[in-house]
């Protein structure tokens, strides 16, 4: 028998992948700030109000992918938020709490690391849209239901601008979300804000903020969504983390898209404000979005979604990352910045 030092990790497929990659995916704890349990939400909502249908064979898929920490942030924009996010976040305690051999809701950066250490899935709880913030006080609110990340903007609300309105800014009622976010211990999350609102918010922050999941600009010039160079300077400046994502349109314009794609946005945010400052957010769950969603496509071409992180894996060792760096990229980045957030 010749070992080449490759292997097929997944029963039924032939993909392989070097032993250094599952090495690296084996010893790393792997956050993915975008990451969702699932996009079958009428699912999510059977698994959260009938606990049996949640099997150990889902549990166990989503252990292979691999992935220990998962940010299924959801945003609500229409009718009343206040009441969409709190349900969503009761329902996804629920869950968690009926799956405790299983599940660890993240609450503190020291779960990062009992999660993987126990082989249980954490889960950071967390909102794309800010709006069921009515006053101050429900940050403290939300706080104690566990949330610990928020994105202050999907589209324009009263704290600042969506990504289709560039010039928007963090407003004065957004400063103050923000100064009470800080106090409390809650991410600031501008994936979706608008390029104004994004350099305000970070400059307003006493602490990182986050970019849980977008690309760069540069390599997408048509999508407001994407983050400019300024914006991506301004973030590593205050010690952010970049999440990059694996949805087509923001991965490449037109033509085909793959993870080679994905990992030139990953080049990019290295070479412009370093390794350090770089991450994965995913934006999808284990099934990718087109099987839902037929009239666009929204995946990468070539991709099994369930095996993402052994691909992106993959392709940093193809492209002379050291280990060290992949480690970063996987997960320590957000650790590290996280622990700043969360700090008291």
């Amino acid at each position: 028998m010749i070992n080449r030092g490759r292997f097929c990790l997944f029963a039924q497929s032939e993909a392989a992948y070097s032993a250094r990659t599952l090495d690296l995916v084996r010893c790393s704890t792997v956050i993915d700030m975008l990451g969702l349990l699932t996009l079958n939400f009428t699912k999510f909502s059977s698994w959260a109000a009938q606990p049996e249908t949640f099997h150990s064979s889902d549990f166990q898929r989503l252990k292979d992918s691999g992935i220990t920490v998962f940010h299924p942030s959801v945003g609500y924009t229409t009718g009343d938020v206040y009441s969409s996010s709190l349900h969503y976040i009761t329902a996804l305690n629920a869950f968690i709490a009926e799956h405790g051999g299983q599940f660890l809701r993240v609450n503190g950066v020291a779960d990062l690391a009992t999660a993987k250490e126990s082989g249980k899935i954490g889960i950071v709880v967390g909102q794309q849209n800010s709006d069921h913030f009515r006053t101050v006080e429900d940050v403290d609110r939300f706080y104690a239901m566990g949330q610990r990340v928020s994105q202050l903007t999907y589209e324009d609300n009263r704290i600042g601008g969506g990504s289709g309105d560039p010039l928007n800014g963090l407003s004065e009622y957004g400063a103050r979300i923000v100064a009470r976010m800080n106090t409390a211990g809650m991410a600031i999350d501008v994936s979706h804000c608008a390029d104004r609102t994004t350099t305000d918010a970070i400059a307003a922050s006493n602490k990182p903020v986050l970019v849980t999941h977008s690309n760069c600009r540069v390599l997408v010039p048509n999508s407001g969504r994407c983050k400019t160079d300024e914006a991506i300077r301004c973030l590593a400046a205050r010690g952010g983390v970049f999440g990059v994502t694996m949805v087509r349109s923001f991965v490449q314009s037109a033509g085909p898209a793959t993870i080679e794609n994905v990992l030139d946005h990953i080049d990019h945010v290295v070479k412009l404000v370093g390794v350090e400052h770089v991450g994965v957010g995913s934006d999808v769950d284990l099934d990718g979005r087109d099987n839902r969603r037929a009239k666009k496509k929204y995946d990468l071409d070539g991709i099994d979604y369930s095996k993402k992180i052994f691909d992106l894996t993959e392709g940093l060792v193809r492209r002379k990352y050291s280990d060290e760096s992949i480690a970063l990229i996987l997960g320590r980045n957000f650790q590290r910045a996280l622990s700043e957030i969360w700090a008291a």
